[in-house]
């Protein structure tokens, strides 16, 4: 997986800014803000604790739940619930979408720099090292932006 990949979903959540009031209740209790702001913060926040973990407390610990998602390449819908840190606020503004999607290009830059075991702890994958970032941002913002594309088209 690439910056390149990466970088092309992040620009899809941009290009749905302008839908961000849109809403379908049958595809998603949530409107398409919450879905661009929570996968921004997913991306910004696994980028900064990429960047303060210590490589050499890294423990591989990747459960088998996560190696079958990884082998599958997406997450099954409804499953999981986003924890506190990166569920959205429940006013989501406009410019604050815009302004994530600002430090979440220049955050995923940071990412080829980084140790190898700098890594960041998934509640249900357990530790998730520099290797497979690239792989889980994208199947993480890909997974919501079907969701957003699903709201979009029913």
């Amino acid at each position: 997986m690439s910056l390149e990949k990466l970088h092309l979903a992040i620009t899809t959540l941009e290009d749905h800014i302008k839908n961000h009031s849109v809403s379908n209740p049958k595809i998603s209790k949530s409107d398409i803000a919450w879905h661009i702001d929570h996968s921004l913060k997913v991306v910004n926040n696994v980028c900064i604790a990429l960047q303060s973990s210590d490589p050499e407390t890294y423990i591989n610990n990747f459960s088998l739940l996560g190696k079958v998602f990884f082998k599958l390449g997406f997450f099954p819908r409804g499953k999981a619930k986003a924890p506190k840190h990166v569920r959205p606020p429940e006013v989501i503004l406009k410019d604050d979408l815009i302004s994530q999607i600002e430090l979440a290009k220049t955050s995923v830059k940071t990412i080829a720099s980084l140790d190898k075991n700098a890594y960041f702890k998934h509640p249900l994958f357990g530790n998730v090292n520099t290797p497979r970032i690239y792989r889980f941002l994208l199947m993480h913002t890909n997974h919501h932006v079907k969701i957003i594309n699903d709201i979009m088209v029913n």
